[in-house]
């Protein structure tokens, strides 16, 4: 993420209807992003009027996937303030000096906290704005407010309480929405049968379902990125009695690509121009300055980039989580040759196209696709539960402008480099605008889908730019 601009230096409160109070700043969503944004209004002593607004009842950053001893993968001085200004009281180390675990933070001798403690860490930080954030409501639509003459200077954000289904409407004059992603199933298997979860709502839905620890239940886990593997490992211990298995449509579960360096992602020439390539580490795809120079890409060099940058963070395993589970197969062969007969199975080459209801109709049974030579099969196996680590989609933003999408310059909702959307200069005045987080990979690179929020602070022409990685 990169460039929120907004005029909260020299803004201009414009007077509040009784029904309609007006802001600096509305930020649709409040996690990790919107949180960025809050503390580096506040560490700038930018004096603004923002609202806050999350359908959530309160914070928590990704609830269905706070495991046991599940790390971050990122190191904690990425935090929500480090990387801006070290000095700022949000750092990810002066929560753990308030919160007394410091010292003992540092013996642990790790960059990668449990994610557990992130989100505490987090929440922590999202609990000194609490006066600041509508929690509870959705919103549901941001549109050009009514009885505007010329440019277009004030938006209408309206949304739903997500209890009463009362609607509330504000307006502002520079709208961020940071919504985050919407969990995807593939439609084939979306929304037909309550033993097909999503793996966002792990940890709080399949304790519901399958209530009995000790029963030997039959799951089945879809996908081969990280969440699929945290599941698969967790349902080992969480469902000790249980069989668990593990369909990819790849050949193997990949490790991620966090070694300390690679080449560029570029096309040389010549063996001479790889050669002479500066080698740069694979974590600096998230650096703010990366963002830069894809940006200025062509269109179809970003597309290459981002297949390259894949290996990052889409579809792949952190090396130490695969050795445990390679361990657990290898212990598993040591007793049993025959694979079939295992009680934790990884199934590579399979893709997940369907299902049916087995014939006690109780279970269902999965659809299945090779992906090494198309043919289609039923598994072997019938499932209690099947849990979908498939992937987020980051469209919502489009629903909610929907309105605006007359004022656009294409028939797209494209951004600048500051992530700003591109509307028509000559219907919405320079100091007004809508910014868009998490939902602008196409031009910004994999760092704008990813937890990696708001770090730098720069000043220029009287407006303040909130930059990211």
């Amino acid at each position: 993420m990169a460039a929120i601009s907004t005029d909260l230096d020299n803004h201009t409160t414009q007077p509040e209807s009784a029904t309609q109070p007006h802001y600096d700043l509305v930020c649709i969503g409040f996690g990790p992003a919107s949180l960025a944004i809050a503390i580096a209004l506040h560490d700038r002593g930018i004096n603004a009027r923002v609202l806050y607004i999350e359908k959530q009842q309160n914070f928590i950053w990704h609830a269905g996937m706070l495991l046991p001893n599940a790390r971050m993968q990122i190191s904690f001085l990425k935090d929500l303030a480090t990387l801006r200004d070290p000095t700022s009281k949000f750092t990810f180390i002066n929560y753990l000096k308030s919160n007394n675990r410091l010292v003992a933070f540092t013996n642990l001798s790790t960059f990668l906290p449990l994610r557990e403690e992130y989100n505490d860490y987090m929440s922590w930080c999202a609990s000194h704005f609490d006066d600041q954030v509508q929690y509870g409501y959705e919103t549901t639509s941001v549109a050009a407010a009514d009885n505007q003459e010329g440019p277009i200077t004030t938006w209408q954000v309206t949304s739903r309480n997500t209890e009463t289904n009362q609607t509330s409407t504000v307006t502002a004059q520079s709208v961020v929405v940071a919504i985050g992603g919407k969990p995807r199933i593939p439609i084939p298997l979306n929304g037909l049968d309550s033993r097909i979860v999503h793996s966002s709502s792990y940890s709080t839905t399949v304790p519901q379902i399958l209530k009995e620890t000790w029963k030997a239940h039959s799951v089945a886990v879809v996908g081969g990125g990280q969440s699929s593997a945290e599941i698969f490992n967790d349902l080992q211990t969480r469902y000790p009695n249980s069989s668990v298995s593990l369909f990819t449509g790849a050949s193997a579960l990949k490790p991620s690509d966090d070694s300390p360096l690679s080449v560029p992602t570029q096309n040389f020439s010549s063996e001479v121009c790889w050669i002479q390539a500066d080698l740069i580490s694979v974590n600096e795809v998230f650096d703010p300055e990366r963002v830069d120079t894809f940006y200025n890409q062509a269109p179809e060099s970003r597309q290459q980039s981002t297949l390259a940058d894949k290996s990052t963070n889409y579809g792949v395993v952190r090396p130490e989580l695969l050795d445990r589970l390679y361990e657990v197969m290898y212990h598993q062969r040591l007793h049993e040759p025959d694979l079939s007969k295992w009680q934790f199975r990884i199934i590579p080459w399979q893709s997940v196209i369907g299902f049916e209801k087995a014939s006690d109709g109780d279970r269902i049974r999965l659809r299945l696709k090779n992906t090494s030579n198309g043919e289609s099969s039923i598994s072997d196996a019938s499932f209690d539960l099947a849990i979908m680590g498939t992937g987020y989609e980051r469209k919502g933003h489009e629903t909610l402008l929907e309105s605006t999408r007359d004022l656009l310059q294409e028939d797209k909702f494209a951004v600048e480099r500051n992530y700003r959307v591109k509307y028509r200069k000559d219907v919405v005045r320079e100091d007004c605008g809508i910014w868009l987080q998490g939902c602008c990979e196409d031009t910004h690179g994999v760092s704008s889908d990813v937890f990696f929020p708001l770090r730098d602070c720069n000043k220029t022409d009287g407006h303040v730019f909130l930059l990211a990685g």
